[in-house]
């Protein structure tokens, strides 16, 4: 049985912010192309995303942002909440069933169903603060997951986010809840524009110029995220997984290879075997450039199920 959960819903596919707009429905086809020609689908459970009730979403956002996400939901057309930030009739339960697949994943993944899990959705999270929708991101996903896995219980849950911008709304969410050790790696000064402070044993924020390539990202996750996330030794990690960093994506000026999302799963995964049974559940954030995202997201992925081998091997594409 495979031990790799791939969680998706079809309402992610059709939340669309408009013709030209980069966080577009397409992202989700390109990842589910490769991981079909790079033949790791039939490695991973395949699972629907149910929708966030209203109760895990209240562990990461107020009442009140809950609500004027519901309110602004349109019967037709676009509705903006910011410049980036658009609602058609199908963002809503997009919003929520990309909130609800990770929930998912951490009952799973905490029920030991699987050992890790990949949720392949969108709208993204990471940028969506306690009261604030913004940078495309409406719920906080991975704080909506990470909230629910305190709420089992859970004493200590680490966060990882490599996306090119920094997670300011996890940041914001969890910032006075010491249960969360949140390491994350982004351009600055960038979008949205808040470098972040760090704070030993909480909040590790590594910063990167434009520019900054392989050797700076690594450099800061060994020296940085690693000793940080082996004294806190988490329970359970979750991953802000953005391929934006990537020399290629359009939106950003950091120069990461495909070859470095491989090797930071691997980190990830490792100290996850030393500390928390393997315990995993990554999300998408962003990544722009369709080709570049489906080839990481597969290579992310596979370091995922090497984490966690099912009966035979995944085969490396030809």
């Amino acid at each position: 049985m495979p031990t790799t959960a791939f969680i998706s819903h079809p309402a992610c596919l059709r939340h669309d912010m408009g013709a030209g707009h980069p966080e577009c429905p397409d992202r989700l086809r390109a990842i589910a192309d490769q991981v079909q020609a790079q033949r790791l689908t039939d490695f991973l459970q395949h699972h629907d995303a149910p929708a966030a009730t209203r109760e895990q979403l209240a562990r990461a956002h107020s009442a009140a942002h809950i609500d004027g996400i519901f309110a602004h939901a349109p019967a037709e057309g676009l509705v903006m909440l910011d410049p980036d930030t658009l609602m058609n009739p199908a963002t809503l339960e997009a919003a929520l069933r990309a909130a609800g697949a990770v929930v998912l994943a951490t009952n799973m993944v905490i029920a030991g169903t699987v050992r890790n899990a990949f949720c392949a959705v969108r709208p993204p999270g990471h940028h969506a603060e306690r009261d604030t929708p913004m940078g495309f991101c409406f719920f906080n996903n991975v704080a909506v997951g990470a909230a629910h896995a305190l709420a089992t219980g859970m004493a200590r849950v680490a966060i990882v986010d490599f996306d090119v911008h920094h997670g300011n709304g996890t940041e914001d969410i969890f910032s006075d809840e010491a249960r969360v050790l949140l390491c994350s790696s982004f351009q600055h000064p960038y979008y949205p524009g808040k470098a972040g402070r760090s704070v030993p044993g909480h909040l590790i924020n590594t910063p990167l110029r434009a520019g900054d390539g392989s050797e700076s990202f690594r450099a800061a996750v060994r020296e940085h995220w690693l000793p940080e996330l082996e004294r806190f030794e988490p329970e359970m990690i979750f991953v802000s997984a953005g391929f934006d960093a990537h020399a290629d994506d359009p939106l950003a000026a950091l120069r990461l290879q495909d070859a470095d999302y491989a090797w930071v799963t691997q980190q990830i995964t490792a100290i996850a075997a030393r500390h928390c049974r393997g315990r995993v559940v990554s999300v998408l954030e962003g990544g722009y450039d369709l080709d570049v995202l489906g080839r990481c997201v597969s290579l992310h992925i596979r370091g995922l199920l090497e984490a966690s081998p099912p009966q035979r091997a995944a085969p490396v594409a030809p």
